[in-house]
This record gives structure tokens, sequence and C-alpha cells, in this order.
């Protein structure tokens, strides 16, 4: 028994030529080429890319007033919080402890300096000494000016005897009874005592002079005196450290019982009545704060307004400090020195202006487009940012009263033209 083969199943197969091959392959290429493209196009047009809305925040566009504000934190401090220090190198003997509350003139602590009690004392005997030199230099001066009117007393008497035997001599030689050589002595003898009483005279007077000079030179080294031992009574008086001010001891820098060097900090007293914000501000803002721009301070709950009072010239760690004071001196109540607060600078407002909430969209797209919301479709299209708040984004162009805008959550869009939301 033979075995049939499958010679009866074969069937000749032409095969075409080879430039026709390639063409077709060609044509393929391109319409498959051309179908993905198709594909793509109609995907990224007809919104079939899906986002849940629960992903998404929108909020619409409005026109109003547009506050630019910077959100800054910062913490109470006292308007007036001097900072007392040790005069002399002393013990300090604290009569106060931190917490306590003080009147101006209270006795805070009392320093022990034994060197500058006893230079008091020895200033004070040496001033003793001048006054009693004083006393001494004025009963000289008395007695120098009595001898001297005394000379000047017995130089007149001197001279009105000369006068008299001078006119009783004259009247001898006229009778005849006296010689000539008596009469010019006599004369003689007036012309002396002329003389002798007019340096008498002029004697007494040098002498008041002198004197006068004298009691004035012990008075003023008296004086002088006088004034050294005045200024270190007053720094005797300053080992008393007294409160400068109404308020409450903030911190005591030293222990009680140390020896410190002049000039060391002893403690702080704090004005609570009287009581500021010190802001952070970041230095972008800096050439934009001015005096008396308003803040809201927010302590907790509530919210307090404020004006810029002060700003620090310089930048330290890229923030730069200001002053803010309580409108109307109307702090709140509870404040505390160094509790940490936040606020919220009111640089400028711009009323009636575009504006939109803000989002993640202004950083996410570089403010250059952002995504409309019409129904289920969320569209791009471009838009222009104006001037940004904390809250709140200026659009200068590419929108319109109502429209809605993703503020957040289109970071997942990619590039795609719309988006469909999905509900």
């Amino acid at each position: 028994m033979s075995i049939r083969d499958t010679s009866a199943q074969d069937v000749r197969v032409t095969t075409p030529p080879p430039a026709n091959r390639r063409r077709f392959l060609v044509i393929a290429a391109i319409a498959a080429v051309a179908l993905i493209l198709a594909f793509g196009v109609a995907a990224r047009f007809s919104g079939s890319r899906s986002v849940a809305a629960e992903r998404l925040r929108i909020a619409e566009v409005t026109r109003g007033t547009l506050v630019r504000d910077a959100s800054v934190n910062g913490r109470v401090v006292a308007a007036v919080s001097p900072t007392l220090y040790a005069p002399v190198a002393s013990t300090v003997q604290f009569e106060r402890q931190a917490g306590d509350t003080v009147k101006k003139g209270d006795v805070l602590a009392r320093l022990v300096s034994p060197e500058l009690q006893s230079e008091l004392a020895r200033e004070r005997s040496t001033l003793e000494q001048l006054e009693a030199e004083s006393g001494s230099s004025r009963i000289a001066a008395s007695r120098s000016r009595l001898d001297a009117q005394r000379e000047a007393d017995e130089a007149a008497i001197a001279l009105q005897a000369a006068q008299r035997d001078l006119d009783r001599t004259e009247r001898g030689h006229k009778g005849g009874a006296l010689a000539e050589i008596d009469f010019l002595r006599a004369q003689d003898a007036l012309k002396s005592a002329q003389i002798r009483h007019k340096n008498a005279v002029a004697a007494a007077r040098l002498a008041g002079t002198s004197a006068g000079f004298s009691v004035q030179t012990s008075a003023q080294q008296a004086q002088r005196q006088r004034l050294v031992v005045g200024e270190l009574e007053r720094r005797v008086d300053e080992l008393d450290v007294r409160a400068p001010i109404d308020g409450v001891i903030g911190t005591t820098l030293v222990a009680d019982r140390a020896v410190v060097p002049a000039n060391t900090p002893l403690l702080t007293v704090v004005d609570l009545s009287k009581l500021e914000v010190e802001l952070e501000v970041p230095e972008t803002y800096a050439e934009e704060l001015g005096l008396g721009m308003n803040a809201e301070v927010r302590i907790g709950s509530d919210t307090a307004m404020a004006a810029i009072a002060s700003i620090s010239p310089e930048v330290v760690n890229r923030q730069v400090l200001a002053r803010v004071r309580f409108a109307d001196g109307k702090q709140p109540a509870g404040l505390r020195q160094n509790q940490r607060v936040s606020a919220r600078v009111l640089i400028e407002e711009k009323p009636n202006v575009l504006m939109v909430a803000r989002g993640p969209f202004v950083d996410a797209h570089g403010g250059r487009y952002a995504y409309f919301v019409d129904g289920d479709t969320a569209e791009r299209r471009p838009v222009r940012i104006g001037a940004t708040s904390v809250g709140a984004v200026e659009i200068l162009d590419g929108a319109k009263p109502g429209e809605r805008i993703v503020i957040a959550g289109s970071d997942g869009f990619g590039d795609a033209e719309a988006v469909t939301i999905a509900r």
C-alpha cells in the first residue's frame, strides 16, 4: 500500500516585484503615523485627560480692591526696657528678684564698694581742712586790713599835727618871735607828713586787695573740693541701684553677691504698659516698607491694628526688623515680653482691579497661562499677572469677571490644552 503525499494541496504563489513592495511599506508607515497623530490630537482637544474635581480648587475672577501685603512673624518687645549697670567695681546685693513689680525710685540692688567709700571719706577730710584754711585766711585778711588802716589813720593824725605846727611857726615867724629856719623846718615836716599819709592810704588799699585775693583763692579751693566731694557722694548714692521707671524686673543678669567690674549689666526693668511688636520682614519687601504703614497683628484669635514706627537700616539673616506700635496706644490685654505673634503688613491698596484668589497656579505655570473652567472642561489660556498679595493675584489681561480659574491642582495637567473634570 502506498502513502499519498501533499502535492495535491500546494498552491503556487506569485511574488510581487521589489519596487511595488517598497511602495506598499512606505504607504502603510505613513498611514500608521497619521493615525497616531490623529488620535493624539483628538485626545488632546477632546478632554480625554480626566482629573477628579475634588483634587482641584477653583476660584472666580472678580473686580475689587487688591491689598498688597506681606505675612510676617514677630515678637512682643517693650518700648521702654532700660538695662541698669554697675557704675564701679563692687559686690552686688539684690533687693528684688525677676518678676517683681516696682515703682520708680525703688531700690532694686545695693552695691558694696569699700574703695569708693574710703575715697569719699578722704575727700571729705580734705574739704574740712580747706574750709578751715579758708576761715583762717579770712581772719588774716581782716587783720591785714586793720593794720593797714591803723597806719593810714596814724599818718593822718601826724599830718594834722604837722599842719598845726606849721601854722604856729608861721605866726611866730611873722611876729618876729621865731627865726626863718624854724619856719622852713615846719614846712618840711608838713610835706613829710603828707607823703607818709599818702603812702599809708595806698598801702591800706593794696592790703585790702591782697587780702581779698587770698580769701578768694582759699574759698575757690574749698569750693573745688566741695565739687569733688559732691561727685563722690553722687557715685556713692548710685551704689543703691534704683528703678528708673514703673514696671517689672525682667531679668537679673548676674548672680546675687557676685563681684562685678565697672559697667557690668545687672538687670533690666520692663514697662509692660508700653509694648511694641518687632517684625521680621523678608528683605524682598525692604524697599517697599515705609514709616506709618498699617499692620494687622494677630495674637491668638484676636487681631489688633498697629503702624510701623521704625525700620532697621540693616539686613540681618536676610531679614529687616521693623517696630510697630498699636493704634492709639491701646495694646491688647495679656501681652508678654518676647511673646511670638504673626502680622500682616499692608503695603499698598489697588482699587478696581481684576483679581482672583492666589494659589499654586501662579508658580506652577510661571504666571503665563491658567486653566479656565467651562462646564466639565478646563481649557488652558494665556494670562498676564500683575501685583500679588498673600490672598489674591491681579490679572492684567486674559480674563473677565465671572470666569472661573483652577488655582490649585493644575500642576498635574502637564501641557494639555484641555482637561476633563470628573464630577
